[in-house]
């Protein structure tokens, strides 16, 4: 019963941050199953697909609420389909220590640029 409790919640609050900040999810996804018992690569990969499918489902909520042009994410699409094809491929040679850091580092960089955007309205 607890680790369906704890799981479901995770899935919530990922589904929040997904919602809000699109795919941003995974930055509490990926600690939470860690600490389940999944380990660095296991939790990273289960955290890429729940935010692929929180993905597909802001997708077609935006969709059909007419928020959402195929147009404007289509020069983006190539460069992030390249991009996720060789991190899949590093991803399986990389030791879990680097990634753990790597992971680290977006979410201090993310941090910092969150806080010095709100201290830019503040000033």
């Amino acid at each position: 019963m607890k680790k369906w409790f704890f799981a479901g919640a995770t899935g919530f609050f990922a589904g929040i941050l997904n919602g809000l900040f699109g795919s941003g999810g995974g930055i509490i996804a990926v600690p939470l199953l860690k600490k389940s018992g999944l380990s660095v690569k296991e939790s990273h990969a289960t955290a890429l697909f729940m935010m692929f499918c929180l993905s597909v489902l802001s997708v077609i909520i935006y969709f059909y609420e007419g928020r959402l042009t195929f147009g404007d994410a289509a020069g983006f699409l190539p460069g992030g389909i390249t991009g996720a094809v060789l991190a899949s491929v590093f991803f399986k040679k990389m030791d879990p220590v680097l990634l753990r850091k790597i992971f680290g580092g977006f979410v201090t960089f993310s941090a910092a640029r969150m806080l010095w955007g709100m201290m830019a309205e503040w000033i």
